[in-house]
């Protein structure tokens, strides 16, 4: 496929790429600001974690299967499919009228998502030379920073003021006003070819992640339903990996996992990802509930983490010049366990700009690992397998983001059940249920109590992922890869 340059008005293109940017930006801090409130109203505090893992869950296993179908049937059409179906589902979960219906709603408006981030950057490698690349880059990261703020700030007032149902319904005119834009100015021409989507590897991974999401979030199941749980990840798992081995076109290329420099550098990303989701589920939750403030001031503590991530990516030249890569990316990978511990220190007398600080370190040391480790994963191969080569980064990080809403939820679950005994564990339960629900729990010391322990467990959680991914930056081969000849475009 090739774009029709000639024809297509590149600045209405990107202006349309930054509204659908922003669509799944906005996300990641309107939702979990307004989800104390959803589940004041629908109850179901134990799937609390589910309405994240859906949605990541469908965005991660329809990533590849996108980039695919941009390939064979263009990218317009491709993209257009994918908010449609992103916007269905933000007019379902609007209606949701339980926490099943809710995350049944949000894997649907995953199933959409998925086309938004791999597609927008193929757009922009159709129609920007390389030298230009990074000035359009920098305007789809500035979203971020706009969605950090508009995103806590829409969630607090419309949870106030509104129905909660508004947090999803305010993506339909961004929708369809992205939609316009790609229809009128994108131009194409779509060179057919006959080329196999795997279907059954995507299948076999789906079936793989949602037993290992359900074995961790179902911890207090019969021991033969998590047995059975088990065997069918081991199945399931082993019958994807040997069908990958074998498949013509397959959903994710083993032999550009099994590169040292890629492989490493993807297995960082995972765990940076696992820690960061964690944070940005868990968060509200201790501002609310435990240091007793409103939706709008936790949600501008996920701010902090949102504007660090693009303020890295923008001060990435720079460091590389005034540090070198090696030490860019390992300072990166440090701000995670530093402002891990930063977390740990929150008390229910602590001020929400702890909390904040604590968000931001992590958000900037994200900026800049992700985007040093796309710059060695891009470096390391042919132009030709470029692009795939960035789809399992950007693969690694939507699949940490999705274990780690889970594996996090788990502990935070657990954690409850361990701190909260008798009659507590119910009036935990009942309060967290209400309408009024966090606001109740930081007027009741005890409840409070068990929520501040439970959620200080979770922020351990936290603390050991960036551990390990802080420590995964120093098995990156940099200086081998610094030492050899570039490779040829």
């Amino acid at each position: 496929m090739a774009p029709g340059s000639s024809r297509t008005r590149r600045p209405l293109v990107v202006a349309s790429l930054m509204l659908a940017t922003f669509m799944g930006a906005i996300e990641a801090t309107i939702v979990a600001t307004a989800m104390p409130r959803i589940v004041g109203e629908l109850g179901g505090f134990a799937y609390y974690s589910w309405v994240f893992a859906a949605f990541l869950l469908a965005q991660t296993t329809t990533t590849v299967i996108y980039g695919k179908l941009a390939d064979i049937f263009g990218r317009k059409p491709s993209l257009i499919v994918g908010i449609l179906l992103f916007l269905f589902g933000s007019l379902l979960c609007g209606l949701a009228w339980s926490m099943p219906s809710l995350i049944l709603f949000r894997l649907l408006q995953g199933l959409g998502a998925g086309a938004i981030q791999p597609i927008t950057s193929t757009v922009v490698g159709d129609l920007y030379k390389l030298e230009e690349r990074g000035k359009v880059q920098g305007l789809l990261s500035s979203v971020w920073a706009s969605s950090a703020i508009i995103g806590p700030l829409a969630g607090g007032i419309i949870v106030d003021n509104l129905s909660w149902a508004w947090i999803f319904w305010i993506n339909i005119p961004i929708g369809f006003i992205a939609i316009t834009g790609f229809a009128l100015f994108l131009k194409e021409t779509v060179e057919h070819k006959s080329r196999s989507i795997d279907y059954l590897g995507a299948a076999l991974f789906a079936i793989a992640i949602v037993s290992l999401l359900t074995l961790l979030t179902e911890t207090r199941a019969p021991l033969p339903a998590l047995l059975g749980l088990v065997a069918v990840i081991v199945v399931s798992a082993s019958l994807f990996l040997r069908h990958e081995r074998r498949a013509a076109e397959p959903m994710i290329s083993l032999s550009l996992w099994s590169q040292r420099l890629i492989a490493s550098c993807n297995i960082a990303t995972l765990l940076a990802g696992m820690a960061l989701i964690g944070l940005t589920t868990v968060l509200p939750l201790y501002v609310q509930g435990v240091i007793g403030r409103s939706p709008i001031v936790a949600g501008f503590t996920l701010t902090a983490l949102v504007v660090g991530w693009p303020l890295a990516v923008s001060l990435s030249g720079q460091f590389f010049r005034g540090f070198g890569i090696r030490n860019t990316l390992r300072g990166g990978g440090l701000m995670f366990p530093l402002g891990a511990v930063l977390l740990l220190l929150l008390t229910p007398q602590s001020s929400p700009a702890l909390a904040a600080i604590g968000s931001f370190v992590m958000g900037f040391g994200m900026g800049l690992l992700s985007l040093t480790s796309i710059v060695l994963i891009q470096d390391s191969v042919e132009w030709a397998m470029r692009g795939s080569a960035t789809a399992s980064n950007i693969f690694a990080r939507s699949l940490g983001n999705t274990l780690g809403a889970t594996v996090l939820g788990a502990i935070l679950n657990t954690g409850i059940a361990r701190f909260a005994t008798g009659q507590v564990a119910g009036r935990v339960h009942d309060v967290l249920e209400r309408p009024s629900g966090l606001a109740d729990a930081a007027g009741d010391p005890l409840v409070q109590e068990v929520l501040a322990r439970a959620l200080h467990l979770t922020y351990w959680g936290v603390l050991t992922l960036a551990l390990l991914a802080f420590a995964m930056t120093f098995v990156i081969p940099i200086e081998q890869r610094l030492r050899e000849t570039p490779t040829k475009r």
